[in-house]
C-alpha cells in the first residue's frame, strides 16, 4: 500500500494493515554506543555531547514509545544530517531506536523521512512532522500509530510554512527488527486554518478507547496559546473518522463542530503537548502560550476529558528574543525512569539563525529535567 491510498474496508482495521506486504523495506543504520543508560544525567549526556553518525545529527519533538521488545522508538521532527550522508541532508521527520547501550536511525531505501514527503507536490512540498505515539502489542509484534501534523512549504525562509492537518502513519516493529511504514492516511481535507484542531497534538489510552487531543489557536490578537479538544474512538478503529465522537463539555457527539475547550487559547498550550495518567490523577503538560511564553505549565483533572483546572507553574522555559534561542513543545515521559509524583520532562530547542544550527547541531536537541507534579 502506498501512502495517501484511498481508505479500502479489508484493511480498514490496524490489524488489517498488519498483513499487508511492504515494499522497499526501511533498514537501520549502524549502532552509536552510548554507553549505559540509567539516569536523567545520561540523557542529557548523549543528547549535549554524543556527535553520533551522518544519519541524526539534530532534530525538535524527541516523542517516545516502549517495544515490547524492551526497545524504545523516538520521533524527531525536522531533523538535520551530517555533510557525509548519502541522502536528504534535511527532512520533515526521523526515527530512532534506542538500545540499553545503543541508538540506530531507521532509514528508508530512498534515505528520505521515515514517513515520506506526500507525493506529487514538488513545487511547494508537503511533509509531516510527528507529534504523539503509541503501540499496540501483539504477539510477536507491535503496531505503532504515529499522529502527525502535515506542513507545506511556502519558501526558502524559516517561517515559509503553514500546516495543513492531521494525519497517522502505521509501523510494524517485529521483535528485535527494523520498524517498517505500513500506510500513511491524512485525516480530511488540507485546511490552512491553525483555528482547526490539529487531532493527535497528543494522545492517551484509556478504558477501551483511545482519546485524540486536538489543539488550535484562534485568529485573534495577542492570542499565542493553544486551545484543547478532544475526540475519542476504538483504537482498532482509529483510521475511520466517520467513528469518531467528540466531547462537547457534557457528551460524546459525533460532528466535530461541537468539541469544546478543556484549555481555552488564552494562556493556552503549546501546539503538541503531553496528557497523561499517574494514579486516579491526569496530567496535562505543556508550556503556556507556546513560543512566547516562558511558563512549564501542569493541568489537572478527574477524566481525561476533563475538566482541567487553570494551570500550576512547574518550571521556566524562557525563549531568548535577543539571542534567537528558542525552547519550546515540552513533552512528558512518564516511561522514563519512574518516581511518584514526579515526570521527565523533554524540550525541544532550536534558533531563529538557520547557519548556527547547522554550524553547532547539538543546539538542536531536546534536553530533559524533571519536574514534581502538583
Amino acid at each position: 500500500m502506498q501512502p495517501n491510498e484511498p481508505f479500502r474496508a479489508s484493511t480498514g482495521t490496524l490489524d488489517g494493515l498488519a498483513r499487508l506486504p511492504m515494499s522497499a523495506p526501511a533498514a537501520i543504520a549502524d549502532c552509536v554506543h552510548t554507553g549505559r543508560v540509567a539516569s536523567l544525567e545520561d540523557l542529557n549526556r548523549i543528547s549535549g555531547h554524543e556527535r553520533g553518525d551522518d544519519s541524526f545529527q539534530g532534530g525538535d519533538v524527541g516523542a517516545v514509545v516502549d517495544l515490547q521488545d524492551g526497545r524504545r522508538l523516538m520521533v524527531f521532527g525536522d531533523t538535520l544530517r551530517g555533510e557525509g550522508f548519502a541522502g536528504q541532508q534535511f527532512v520533515r521527520n526521523s526515527m530512532l531506536v534506542l538500545s540499553p547501550d545503543c541508538i540506530e536511525s531507521v532509514l528508508p531505501a530512498d534515505g528520505g523521512a521515515v514517513i515520506p514527503d506526500r507525493e506529487g507536490a514538488d513545487e511547494f512540498p508537503v511533509g509531516y512532522w510527528p507529534m504523539s505515539l503509541r503501540r499496540v502489542e501483539r504477539p510477536g509484534f507491535d503496531l505503532v500509530t504515529l499522529m502527525a501534523q502535515r506542513v507545506q512549504t511556502t519558501g526558502s525562509g524559516v517561517w515559509d510554512f503553514h500546516t495543513l492537518g492531521p494525519s497517522v502513519a502505521v509501523f510494524v516493529v517485529e521483535r528485535g527488527e527494523t520498524p517498517q511504514l505500513m500506510t500513511v492516511r491524512d485525516l480530511g481535507p488540507d485546511l490552512d486554518d491553525v483555528g482547526s484542531p490539529e487531532w493527535g497534538a497528543a494522545t492517551a489510552d484509556d478504558g477501551g478507547w483511545l482519546y485524540l487531543y486536538g489543539t488550535a489557536r484562534p485568529d485573534e490578537p495577542g492570542v499565542s496559546g493553544f486551545s484543547l479538544r478532544v475526540a475519542r474512538v476504538r483504537p482498532d478503529h482509529l483510521l475511520d473518522r466517520r467513528r469518531w465522537c467528540y466531547w462537547t463539555g457534557s457528551r460524546w457527539h459525533e460532528d466535530p463542530s461541537k468539541a469544546t475547550d478543556l484549555i481555552t487559547a488564552a494562556r493556552g498550550v503549546s501546539q503538541t503537548l503531553s496528557v497523561f495518567k499517574q494514579g486516579p490523577t491526569w496530567y496535562a503538560l505543556s508550556k503556556r502560550s507556546d513560543f512566547v511564553g516562558s511558563d512549564l505549565v501542569v493541568w489537572i483533572a478527574d477524566n481525561p476529558w476533563g475538566p482541567f483546572d487553570d494551570g500550576t507553574t512547574v518550571g521556566q522555559l524562557p525563549s531568548n528574543a535577543v539571542t534567537g534561542e528558542l525552547t519550546y513543545m515540552p513533552l512528558a515521559h512518564p516511561e522514563l525512569f519512574p518516581e511518584e509524583g514526579t515526570v521527565v520532562v523533554s524540550y525541544s530547542r532550536n534558533c531563529s539563525d538557520v547557519g548556527a544550527v547547522i554550524a553547532d547541531p547539538y543546539a538542536y536537541r531536546p534536553r530533559f529535567l524533571r519536574i514534581k507534579l502538583p
